[in-house]
């Protein structure tokens, strides 16, 4: 059984990497499961940052 390819964010170059890419592991994001989930990680990162400091205000009210 083959094994699922896995990309990450590399946020140093700025691109998409697989796991046969040696990227420092401090600078990625992922994994992902796809090259376009991965093409949109600061997106997702932004995102789930701003329902978390949502959800904070709602707790500290």
């Amino acid at each position: 059984m083959a094994e699922e390819t896995r990309y990450w964010w590399n946020l140093k170059h700025k691109r998409v990497e697989t796991d046969d890419d040696k990227g420092k592991a401090s600078d990625r994001l992922g994994p992902y499961a796809t090259r376009e989930a991965a093409e949109k990680a600061l997106d997702t990162v932004a995102a789930r940052n701003a329902a978390a400091d949502a959800e904070d205000r709602r707790w500290n009210d």
